[in-house]
């Protein structure tokens, strides 16, 4: 536990940042089992709907440095490759 009224306010700010984090983190792999699931049903039309969304949230997640550059590349390089090989 933290003594100095610094350090208290810094673990303060940590948590809220934490708890910050993980609702986008959450949101980001919520965005990217939509896109899954409507490449699993086949609907090409809605696949490429929520891949445009889901990539703009990657992208600004990425940007805030809550996923590294190079896994938000690999995540929509994923995606978009899984759309393109639906028949």
């Amino acid at each position: 536990m933290p003594n100095i009224a610094s350090a208290k306010k810094r673990a303060r700010q940590t948590d809220t940042r934490n708890a910050h984090n993980a609702s986008l983190r959450s949101e980001l792999r919520t965005m990217i089992k939509k896109v899954r699931k409507a490449v699993d049903a086949g609907d090409k039309g809605v696949a490429t709907t929520t891949y445009k969304s889901a990539q703009s949230k990657i992208d600004s997640i990425a940007d805030k440095k809550i996923i590294h550059k190079n896994k938000a590349a690999r995540q929509k390089s994923k995606l978009s490759r899984a759309i393109k090989n639906m028949s």
